[in-house]
């Protein structure tokens, strides 16, 4: 695949979502290989800024980049167009240090790419290829990157009240991005808007660039433009986001509640292992213990998968949150409409089938016997599941919080747990199963 820069200058104007500040912003071709620059032609020296993770310095409802004295603010809408649409090569000259909110989409960002012709040059397009799992966890949010031959984003957007509960799964190109993300509108809740004010933001806001969720209700100007608005415009913001790498990625990224901050985390952790790889330091993920030792508190995603055997989809465990005792553990599994099993249980009514909910018990009881001796080799084996009660329905965007003890043990092999899984202080399902510890082999 080639690079991509524009054919002929374009510029746009309007007024700036957090300055309320006029604007006049211009495109202009670049040379292969120079990659996105913006450029503050109302600085003396017209100072540039190539957008990167490590020059973030603000996250509070938009993303801010700065080099030097130059800064510019709300940057995820026009890089999330550039990335969106293919361009890999252009000069961004800009009047001002923030562009315009326009509609509050990145649509008008993207018809200004259309109407300066995007053109094929030269050289071969540079991918970052994602090649280990890269996860991070932020309160309520988590962003998890799996290596894949596409950039595919699957996204739960979701508010405290679970009100406006919203997902969606796309394999990003530049038809799937014009058609069915640009055009999202950024939103946000009525009760957040006064403290934006106090914080001097939002200045530009109105309902001619921005939707306003108050209670149940949605307050727009205009219709929503798809009924899952919300989450298109999260994922839009992700692909505006991760354009900081400085390389277009090919992953496959799974948000649940994502925002700037942690998506400014994942970008990141993404480009640490990036530039592990340019430096030739590490071709393979650093080698980790299989075993669970006394000393880890906690698990992420990356030691659940040292230590499960399974993968995707049958890994039911995001997090250990911790180990209680050496026989005690609390983990949790976040629950989002892009398991694949919602898709037949039930259509128009998705409900996670309790067998789904024992294994997610029995691997979690599992780790506790693995964690007594050395897991290496070895896979934590259910033999029986006694006393099962399922109390409530698990839907999406519920938190399983999987409580695990083992009651009994004989010697190392075979062991007794008691387990229960909730959801908001309340238990919809327990069991108690019996394990045995097997050698890996025997499943090859």
């Amino acid at each position: 695949m080639k690079q991509r820069t524009i054919l002929r200058e374009v510029s746009l104007s309007g007024n700036a979502l957090h300055t309320g500040e006029p604007v006049t912003l211009t495109m202009k071709p670049a040379p292969a290989g120079h990659g996105i620059v913006f450029k503050r032609v109302d600085i003396a020296g017209q100072p540039e800024i190539r957008p990167r993770v490590d020059q973030v310095t603000d996250l509070v409802r938009a993303t801010t980049i700065q080099s030097g004295h130059a800064k510019i603010a709300t940057v995820e809408h026009v890089l999330s167009a550039l990335h969106g649409c293919g361009i890999d090569n252009v000069v961004v000259e800009m009047n001002a240090g923030e562009p315009p909110i326009l509609d509050g989409s990145a649509k008008p960002f993207v018809n200004l790419i259309l109407e300066a012709e995007p053109v094929e040059q030269d050289a071969e397009r540079q991918f970052f290829v994602l090649d280990q799992p890269v996860s991070v966890t932020r309160g309520s949010s988590s962003l998890i990157a799996l290596p894949a031959d596409a950039l595919k984003i699957s996204c739960t957007s979701a508010d405290d009240r679970g009100i406006h509960t919203q997902h969606l799964s796309l394999t990003i190109d530049p038809d799937t991005y014009i058609t069915q993300v640009a055009a999202a509108r950024t939103f946000t809740v009525y009760e957040d808007i006064e403290e934006l004010v106090k914080l001097g933001k939002i200045k530009g806001g109105s309902l001619d660039n921005a939707i306003v969720i108050k209670g149940d209700k949605i307050i727009s100007k205009d219709p929503l433009r798809f009924k899952d608005e919300f989450v298109r415009h999260k994922i839009l913001d992700i692909i505006g986001d991760i354009m900081l790498l400085g390389a277009p990625l090919k992953a496959h990224i799974i948000a649940t509640r994502p925002g700037h901050a942690i998506n400014a985390e994942l970008t990141k952790a993404l480009y640490a292992r990036m530039e592990e790889l340019k430096s030739g330091a590490k071709k393979k993920p650093a080698a980790r213990p299989k075993q669970v030792l006394a000393s880890e508190t906690s698990l992420d995603i990356r030691r659940l998968l040292d230590t499960l055997p399974h993968r995707y989809p049958f890994v039911l465990i995001d997090r250990v949150v911790e180990f209680v005792s050496e026989d005690e553990l609390v983990a949790i599994k976040n629950v989002t409409i892009n398991e694949p099993y919602f898709a037949g249980h039930y259509p128009g009514n998705p409900v996670m089938p309790g067998v789904l909910q024992i294994e997610a018990m029995a691997q979690a009881a599992g780790i506790l016997l693995l964690r007594r001796g050395t897991s290496e080799g070895k896979v934590a084996l259910l033999m029986s599941a006694d006393k099962v009660k399922f109390r409530k329905a698990v839907r999406p965007g519920d938190q399983l919080v999987i409580n695990a003890k083992l009651t009994k043990m004989r010697g190392n092999k075979i062991a007794t747990a008691e387990v229960t899984c909730s959801v908001d202080g309340l238990v919809v399902s327990s069991a108690e199963l019996m394990f045995t510890v097997v050698e890996e082999g025997l499943f090859e």
